[in-house]
């Protein structure tokens, strides 16, 4: 019988026994929702493609966990780690905490609860609490951990999490490196506007100003509907290379390039097939080969 009719059936019962049993019933019910919840996400994912089960997993499996911020960056991260536990635990079991260790995310953590709803009550009683003389800032994490995802789905589930998750932190990357040589474009021209030419004699020593047009990384280039594939095997043609990146929505053609051995450009009809294709690819063993996949400089 469903939980809610169950539910239902028990509260119209106005005998002791069963409004013992509806509160048991009640206290288990969050449970109860999350593992509902939690194998209908495994039922999708297993008629999913390879392709989306990143996003499905994304989607439909309630996340747990918790982002922290405004922490004391002198603070030794092992240190940080033991103190989180004892804070969080209070509210549930923590299966997870990955404390930033890198200068630039210095000063933030993640804590994973077993239950969602762990998850919100520690957001409830923890924000603006001090921690080392900063007040903590707290929020639910925008998309699964990989803790979640390894307790909760296959080993399937966790590579194509990883695979998604790397490709949302290269599109970001890629954003910002676009968007600063775009700055940096704007500045050269406006300072080639302010100052008249002339001529400079050259001194012989070698400028330590950084050139205006930046050349941006293959791995941190913009989206675009066209891939650059690198380090690819000599005895996969057209046909072999269609086999791999013929599976994902949109494909278009496979072009070789004539007189050059190991690359290849495959076209999609948009961005969105580029992207799923690149982030379901990247780093495929062919043969005894890695490819490389990157998006066509523009």
């Amino acid at each position: 019988m469903p939980w809610n009719r169950t539910f239902a059936c028990l509260l119209q019962s106005q005998t002791l026994p069963s409004l013992k049993a509806v509160a048991v019933f009640a206290k288990a019910l969050p449970r109860l929702v999350y593992a509902a919840a939690t194998a209908r996400a495994s039922f999708n994912l297993s008629r999913a493609s390879p392709v989306r089960q990143a996003e499905r997993m994304a989607t439909e499996m309630p996340i747990s966990t918790v982002y922290v911020h405004n922490l004391e960056e002198r603070v030794k991260p092992e240190v940080l780690t033991d103190a989180l536990k004892t804070i969080f635990s209070e509210f549930g079991n923590v299966v997870d905490i990955v404390a930033k260790r890198n200068l630039k995310a210095k000063g933030q953590a993640f804590v994973v609860f077993d239950e969602p709803s762990a998850a919100h009550k520690a957001i409830e009683e923890v924000e603006g609490f001090e921690l080392f003389g900063k007040p903590m800032r707290v929020a639910m994490a925008r998309m699964q951990s990989d803790k979640t995802v390894e307790l909760h789905g296959s080993s399937e589930d966790l590579d194509a999490h990883k695979r998604h998750r790397q490709a949302e932190k290269d599109k970001r990357k890629a954003l910002e490196a676009a968007d600063e040589q775009r700055q940096l474009k704007r500045a050269a021209a406006g300072a080639s506007e302010a100052r008249p030419s002339k001529s400079v004699k050259p001194s012989g020593l070698k400028s330590t100003s950084a050139p205006a047009s930046a050349v941006v990384p293959d791995e941190y280039l913009p989206p675009n509907k066209i891939l650059f594939v690198q380090n690819v095997p000599d005895e996969y043609d057209v046909e072999g290379l269609t086999a791999i990146f013929g599976r994902f929505d949109g494909f278009r053609e496979i072009r070789l390039v004539p007189g050059r051995r190991g690359i290849a450009f495959v076209e999609y009809e948009n961005e969105q097939g580029a992207i799923t294709a690149k982030e379901n690819t990247a780093g495929m063993s062919l043969g005894d080969k890695m490819i490389k996949v990157t998006y066509q400089r523009q």
